[in-house]
């Protein structure tokens, strides 16, 4: 670029001496207006020369004043357009940026009809608890027989179950018999042993054969009272039992009671008597229908949700319990919505909302960052309250890319702290911590950090195995962590941020595939990036890096310790692409802690 400028200055200079030269040979007025002309347009040039700038479609935060590659991704830098417009909402791209990203925008527009709230809702099978029942020995004895000898059995009522030797009966029928023999003296006495034997459940046809036969019975058999399966066997041949002592536990399934896990926030969206439409993998190609028979009216502390329960017929006995089910529930009552916008297309930071507008009749392409008010999830789609108007057009994918790109311009983005909107919080809430946090705990959290870190160090090498090992001693590392040591919202808070940790880092030790690894890396990244920021580490310094380029140009963030960028994502393909957000360290301090405010979990669930 040097040697271009001095081209143009040398050949200025000589045009200049030139028309000098002419002036002074011809001595007109008009020589003087073309010296002056062309001295104006040189100086244009040499402006136009110098004000060239050359920047990365992706990365435009770079700036050179010569053609070449981009020091973070190494792509080939192209000329920065003039920006027309100084708006920081309005971020403009290059078509190449808009190509690479695979930017797409639908057009918001107003839809027919009702809408419905469709829950999606995972559970499992369970017995009817008001249907089960013990199998109990009505008269005191010993067990002589059993026919039903193991877990499962299926028995009938009516069903012979066992052979029973009783002392007491034996002694009843005397009495029976020697009431018979007293019938003329004392007729009172007949019905008093006959109503002894029908108290322990002797049946009428076996008191009718004793007093015709006048023969004692010495063993009794027992009869099932209920039908159902065995659960639980209590007897062996030769136990003896009291009268009142179970035999079996039983639980008939000819109904069975479906209980689906519904978070708090749809809680409100289900009534008794909605329809639910489930399968199971049990039973493929198959949907069963049943109602909402009863909400759990407390929430699971642990899990934050609540037991939905159906009801359903299985006199064919084809769902057990324990089967995971499956189940939509539709919800038709719900308030009808003209203007929805897709999931899609709405990024979540914090208790905020945003989604980038393409602005209209523009030379280049260009999006505006713009907050918006949603309501409840309807299918692929939310409930728009506020904040954009039918017939704008909305950035569906790519979003993440865009933002990025602001983000490393210096412009309103979603997580920018540096552009601030008049009226608006763009910042990402979260819970302080750090004071009531113990220094042991702060140790514990430490030492994850650092088997994060050798797990990072594994997708920097881009070893799928030695990620597995790395990932498989981080959950464990994760089992350990004392969480005894929080109270009450930070306890709640850590729950949180340890059931993404291990449940990500879980995926990566199963998983085969490097691409897949590294999403789980990325979503376990953020919950352990929280997790420091909150609630504090002991001395260490951490470095936030991001990469706008990771999970297809949507960018995912890592820590690291050293301010050096090695990038996780791609390994040695980008070594290099990222920067550093934030640090992290014994006195950090996140300007958007909120002490006082309840940490609650939204966006979507990884």
């Amino acid at each position: 670029m040097n040697k271009y400028i001095k081209t143009i200055l040398i050949i200025s200079g000589a045009l200049s001496i030139g028309l000098l030269m002419g002036y002074l040979l011809f001595g007109n007025n008009t020589s003087t207006k073309m010296i002056d002309e062309q001295l104006h347009s040189d100086t244009a040039m040499e402006a136009a020369g110098a004000e060239e700038i050359w920047t990365c479609s992706m990365h435009p935060q770079i700036r050179q004043n010569e053609p070449g590659e981009c020091p973070i991704c190494g792509m080939d830098l192209i000329p920065l357009a003039a920006n027309s417009s100084n708006d920081p909402l309005v971020l403009e791209m290059t078509n190449e940026a808009v190509k690479l990203a695979s930017i797409q925008t639908t057009v918001v527009g107003q839809s027919t009809g009702s809408t419905a709230k469709t829950l999606r809702l995972s559970g499992k099978i369970q017995a009817d608890e008001r249907l089960a029942s013990s199998q109990v020995a009505h008269v005191p004895g010993r067990i002589e027989k059993l026919y039903v000898s193991f877990t499962g059995e299926e028995i009938r009522k009516g069903q012979k179950l066992a052979d029973l030797y009783s002392p007491e009966l034996i002694t009843a029928q005397r009495e029976l018999l020697e009431a018979l023999k007293l019938q003329a003296v004392n007729p009172g006495l007949i019905e008093a042993a006959r109503n002894k034997l029908r108290f322990w459940k002797i049946s009428k046809e076996t008191i009718d054969k004793i007093e015709r036969e006048a023969q004692i019975q010495e063993i009794f058999p027992v009869y099932a009272d209920e039908s159902g399966i065995v659960m639980n066997r209590r007897v062996a041949v030769g136990d003896y039992l009291k009268q009142g002592e179970p035999l079996f536990s039983l639980m008939n399934l000819r109904s069975v009671w479906v209980l689906f896990d519904a978070y708090e926030e749809d809680i409100s969206h289900i009534s008794i008597g909605n329809n639910v439409s489930f399968s199971t993998p049990a039973i493929p190609n198959r949907t069963f229908q049943a109602r909402v028979t009863f909400i759990d009216p407390v929430i699971n502390p642990q899990t934050r949700v609540a037991s939905v329960r159906v009801e359903v017929q299985n006199t064919k006995g084809v769902l057990k319990p324990e089967m995971l089910v499956y189940g939509t529930l539709e919800n038709k009552t719900l308030a009808t919505t003209n203007l929805t916008i897709p999931k899609s297309a709405v990024l979540w930071t914090g208790p905020r909302s945003v989604v980038y507008v393409k602005v209209p009749d523009r030379s280049v392409p260009s999006f505006q960052f713009r907050e918006v008010e949603i309501g409840d999830a309807l299918g692929e789609n939310y409930q728009l309250i506020s904040g954009v108007e039918a017939g704008e057009e909305i950035v569906t994918y790519g979003n993440f890319a865009i933002d990025a790109a602001a983000q490393l311009n210096n412009q309103a983005s979603m997580m920018n702290k540096d552009v601030m909107l008049k009226g608006a919080d763009h910042s990402e809430h979260l819970p302080d911590y750090t004071s009531v946090s113990p220094v042991a705990f702060k140790q514990q959290l430490a030492e994850v950090a650092g088997s994060y870190l050798l797990l990072k160090d594994a997708f920097v090498a881009t070893n799928v195995a030695l990620a597995g090992e790395q990932a498989a001693k981080l959950v464990a590392l994760l089992g350990k962590v004392d969480m005894s040591l929080l109270d009450g919202d930070a306890h709640l808070y850590w729950m949180e941020q340890l059931s993404a940790m291990e449940a990500h880092t879980a995926q990566i030790q199963s998983s085969n595939e490097i691409e897949q690894q590294r999403t789980q890396f990325s979503f376990l990244s953020q919950a352990l990036i929280k997790s420091l920021k909150v609630f504090g580490v002991p001395a260490s310094t951490y470095y936030v890096q991001h990469c706008p380029m990771a999970n297809d140009n949507e960018g995912a963030d890592w820590l690291s310790r050293e301010e050096q960028v090695q990038n996780p994502y791609f390994g040695d393909k980008m070594l290099t692409c990222g920067t550093v957000q934030e640090t992290i360290t014994k006195n950090f301090k996140n300007p958007a802690i909120e002490a006082t405010s309840t940490p609650r979990m939204t966006g979507h669930n990884h």
